[in-house]
């Protein structure tokens, strides 16, 4: 016996999957998901353009 013989065969692909039919609320979840995940890029880059917000860091009285 070679020794590429031993162990587990693995299938060469893998099964289709079933394309399930998407009734209205589906597609109607599908949608809403999109528009705010495009309304949260919108919000990162407009947030970007800005710059940091808190760029002091920890301040220090005079005081000893």
């Amino acid at each position: 016996m070679s020794g590429r013989e031993g162990g587990k065969k693995k299938p060469l692909k893998a099964p289709k999957k079933e394309s399930k039919d998407l009734d209205e609320d589906d597609l109607a979840h599908k949608q809403k998901l999109k528009e705010q995940q495009k309304a949260l890029q919108e919000a990162k880059a407009k947030a970007s353009q800005k710059g940091p917000l808190a760029t002091g860091g920890i301040k220090k009285s005079g005081k000893k």
